[in-house]
């Protein structure tokens, strides 16, 4: 997965504009200067690694158990 840039930001506000975002928001995802989002691309990279895991080879769930009402 490449490093998400501005580029591509811009790109996506401008093809889905479902809310509008300025200029300094989409500097502060990809250059953060506040240290508020400096894991934007870690999640980014984590849900790549995430979308790659073979469910095929995940084996089905055990029995899930609740409270039970008295």
């Amino acid at each position: 997965m490449k490093p998400v840039s501005k580029r591509i930001l811009t790109g996506i506000v401008e093809e889905m504009p479902s809310f509008s975002w300025g200029q300094a928001e989409l500097d502060e995802l990809t250059r953060p200067k506040f240290g508020i989002i400096t894991g934007f691309q870690s999640l980014l990279d984590d849900i790549e690694h995430l979308r790659q895991v073979d469910l095929g080879a995940t084996g089905p769930a055990g029995m899930v158990r609740g409270k039970r009402r008295s």
